[in-house]
């Protein structure tokens, strides 16, 4: 079978190509991210650059979401971040949002939603990074009280505790990082468990919305945390509180 003039050349040309160096794969120039996909890029690590996080994510986890690791991030006076895991307890439909707030002004929102289970790495997976058209709604979060409370409760409704079991339902941990602190919430399904944090729920949910239906779609209540913060509001009011729960 003989070969046409151009497919002949091409067989000529491909054997005259030296063969690739593996070296200059690993020495390639790699482009700095954006803003918007890294906000605190380019940062190097000194001594007492970090504080000790502890939220239950392994840093490898990060990186499956397709985020840098909360516990390599270095923040400088006046930053905050602040991080939401969106957590089903019949499905594997999972989402982090996380807000990084910056001492120049600007704050960014990366959010992710994807499967959860199922392969080695996270399924479906979706990603929104954004700039947040304003600081406002962050700005003093970092200062509510709800930040010193229990990492985990037990609801005491007067009559005794009441083990909150999420059977059916989304539980929800939060994480704020600043330069000083890392405190870390898990919420469960139970009403007035999510309404002691909904103060920055909503916020972070808002940030995160109206971004990519594939989103959107796993928040079907949207930002909308007013029952939860009712169920929490009506067991104060009727003399229940919200006790450190015996689990670590």
């Amino acid at each position: 079978m003989s070969l046409t003039a151009a497919a002949l050349a091409l067989l000529l040309q491909a054997q005259a190509a030296p063969t690739p160096d593996p070296k200059d794969w690993w020495d390639a120039k790699i482009a700095r991210p954006s803003p918007t996909l890294e906000p605190l890029a380019g940062r190097r690590l000194g001594s007492g650059d970090t504080v000790q996080i502890d939220n239950g994510v392994d840093p490898l986890l990060y990186r499956l979401w397709g985020l840098q690791p909360l516990q390599s991030q270095i923040i400088e006076p006046g930053e905050m971040v602040f991080e939401l895991w969106r957590r089903p307890s019949l499905s594997v439909r999972q989402a982090v949002i996380r807000v990084t707030v910056r001492r120049d002004g600007r704050a960014f929102v990366q959010a992710r939603a994807g499967l959860g289970c199922c392969s080695p790495e996270i399924g479906r997976r979706v990603d929104v990074n954004a700039e947040l058209p304003s600081v406002q709604p962050f700005k003093d979060l970092a200062a509510l009280s709800v930040w010193d409370s229990p990492r985990r409760v037990t609801v005491l409704d007067g009559a005794g505790s009441i083990a909150s079991l999420c059977l059916d339902g989304v539980s929800w941990d939060v994480t704020l990082l600043t330069h000083e602190r890392s405190r870390h919430l898990r919420r469960a399904c139970d009403g007035a468990e999510i309404g002691q944090i909904a103060p920055i729920l909503k916020p972070m949910v808002t940030a995160a919305l109206g971004r990519d239906p594939r989103i959107d779609v796993l928040f079907s209540r949207g930002p909308d945390f007013e029952a939860d913060h009712r169920a929490y509001q009506a067991l104060i009011a009727a003399g229940g509180r919200l006790e450190a729960s015996k689990i670590p």
